[in-house]
């Protein structure tokens, strides 16, 4: 009723100028007259059209594999726990500064120093170039001071240079270790010289390389030729000729063909002198099928070697198949597959720096294998990843203490084949490069028949690994690694009687022995004072366990390095 009343008032005022006009006009005399006013009027409009569609905002493209992240210097490798697990990151989405150069130096306790020297070119399109020149010692050990000194010095020179689209590379790695046989029975009168438990390494590893650079081709390719050189303090040597092909052909847009092969000779010389010949070549056709993608081929390989008699030349099938299960989110996969492992003492060096002298290396022929797992990515920063492995391995080496002195460690095999159980889970959470999560974990069950244990092959490791990044001032890491206790052998002599006047012999009874379970807490942190300049302080075993991952190697209690670093 009140919006009818307010119309009526509305028209009223726009009459009044009308009327008063029409007064003057007749001497202000007012004629009878009637006034109609109309309430009930409506204006009606036309209904307008309502869009309901939202405007879509496409999401930008997801990279097809994350990048490999490991924290500089995280570790001190001393230790030699040599941890297995990559920590997997996702790809930056800008690239970062690129400064070229940066100097490090720090000190710690046992007597520890460490230096390094990272020189490369800005970033360039023509070419690219540098050396990492590292050093770490300490002069004293966990076990008797000197005894178990330990040191390692690299350099490292690498460059490549782009001509259109192909990238051509050399890398030389040159490299120096000294290490102590210190897990000797300390209860005895007289304690070894350091000088008499010597052990030193020598490397030199050279690789030259050319790759195709343009995705667009049709033909990609990755080709490389290497030299490896190894030498210890026991006049072993070992030579490693090598190359490796890398390239596939597009046939359509939903299918090629792909071509891997490796060629290796190896020069080994000891109290004996061993070549050992490789060659394994793997041909396969793949295609992609809407979401299912599918590979076929064949692994064939050769080696010389003729350990327990395994066979030298092997096929094995080269099959594959993942399903999109659900795009950019989920990938199942499943294969059966095979191939011979290339095993050198340049590698097993360094994942055990106490073999004895005179070991007999053998390659590992792994197959066939069965495989099946999962990748997912059920968030824009969580990835999960899990895979489980089922195979059949001849000659895969273990590591038992020598019956000769069992401060060396000898490389022993199963004369029949060991079937293995492998279960790997991973989950890393990073957010903007910012903060990093994550967890993984591996799990390795051997099944062996002639030896008594899987020596020196713990059944499980795991790692617990987070970072954060405080406004670009403070960064902050922790890694929490851990492995399930592994087995050696421990030998004890006994004298037999025998007539004087001659000695009596003594005999060593070997008896099982068993390293305790590892954890290892190791904690870091970088704070950047200035533009160029920042502080480092790493601490490893702060829980100052009596780690062993190998048995009688017990690894440096609480140690701690600080340091600084320049960058220019």
């Amino acid at each position: 009723m009140n919006h009818k009343l307010l119309a009526a008032a509305a028209l009223l005022t726009a009459t009044a100028p009308a009327s008063s006009a029409w007064a003057q006009k007749t001497r202000g005399k007012i004629e009878d007259a009637e006034i109609e006013i109309v309430k009930e009027r409506v204006n009606e409009l036309p209904e307008a059209t309502r869009n309901f569609e939202k405007v879509k905002i496409e999401a930008p493209a997801k990279t097809p594999a994350p990048l490999s992240y490991t924290y500089p210097d995280f570790r001190l490798p001393a230790d030699k726990l040599n941890p297995t697990v990559r920590i997997v990151t996702i790809r930056q989405e800008q690239l970062p500064e690129l400064t070229g150069n940066y100097l490090k130096a720090g000190i710690g306790n046992y007597g520890t120093f460490l230096g390094r020297a990272y020189l490369h070119n800005t970033r360039s399109e023509n070419a690219s170039y540098g050396l990492d020149l590292k050093h770490l010692s300490s002069s004293r050990g966990p076990v008797d001071q000197q005894n178990s000194r330990q040191s390692q010095t690299s350099l490292g020179l690498n460059g490549e240079t782009y001509s259109g689209p192909l990238t051509l590379g050399a890398k030389v790695d040159l490299g120096r270790e000294r290490y102590n046989f210190y897990g000797y029975n300390r209860n005895v009168s007289e304690l070894p010289r350091p000088d008499s438990l010597k052990q030193v390494f020598k490397r030199v590893a050279t690789n030259v390389y050319v790759r195709n650079r343009d995705q667009a081709a049709a033909f990609q390719y990755d080709v490389g030729l290497g030299f490896n050189y190894w030498s210890d303090a026991f006049q072993a040597r070992e030579s490693n000729v090598y190359a490796t092909l890398r390239s596939n052909y597009r046939l359509s847009e939903t299918s090629r063909a792909r071509v891997d092969g490796d060629v290796s000779f190896i020069s080994h010389k000891d109290s004996l002198t061993v070549s050992r010949p490789f060659f394994q070549v793997t041909p396969a056709y793949e295609v992609t099928l809407n979401r299912l993608a599918l590979t076929v081929g064949a692994t064939l390989g050769y080696t010389g070697d003729t350990i327990n008699n395994a066979r030298q030349f092997n096929v094995y099938p080269a099959l594959r198949a993942a399903y999109t299960v659900t795009e950019d989110k989920l990938v199942a996969f499943a294969g059966l597959g095979g191939a011979i492992q290339r095993v050198t003492l340049y590698d097993l060096s360094t994942e055990n720096p106490w073999l004895a002298p005179n070991v007999r290396v053998a390659d590992t022929r792994r197959g066939p294998t069965l495989y099946f797992g999962f990748n997912a990515t059920p968030a824009r920063a969580l990835q999960v990843n899990a895979r489980v492995t089922l195979s059949n391995d001849r000659n895969l080496y273990f590591y038992n203490n020598s019956r000769r002195d069992s401060t060396k460690f000898e490389l022993v095999y199963d004369k029949k084949a060991t079937q293995l159980v492998s279960v790997h889970g991973e989950v890393v959470y990073n957010a903007a490069e910012q903060l990093r999560l994550g967890l993984k974990a591996d799990y390795n069950g051997y099944n062996v028949k002639t030896l008594t244990q899987p020596f020196h092959r713990p059944a499980l490791q795991t790692v617990l690994f987070g970072s954060y990044n405080f406004y670009d001032k403070l960064l902050v890491g922790a890694e929490l690694y851990t492995y399930s206790a592994s087995y050696g052998t421990n030998f004890h002599g006994r004298e037999i009687p025998s007539v004087p006047p001659g000695p009596s012999p003594v005999r060593y009874n070997p008896t099982p022995g068993q390293t305790s379970s590892v954890i290892d807490l190791n904690l870091r942190a970088d704070y950047r004072i200035m533009d160029k300049l920042s502080l480092f302080v790493m601490g490893n075993n702060l829980l100052g366990r009596k780690n062993e991952r190998f048995l009688n190697y017990p690894v440096k209690g609480l140690n701690v390095l600080a340091g600084v670093t320049y960058d220019f």
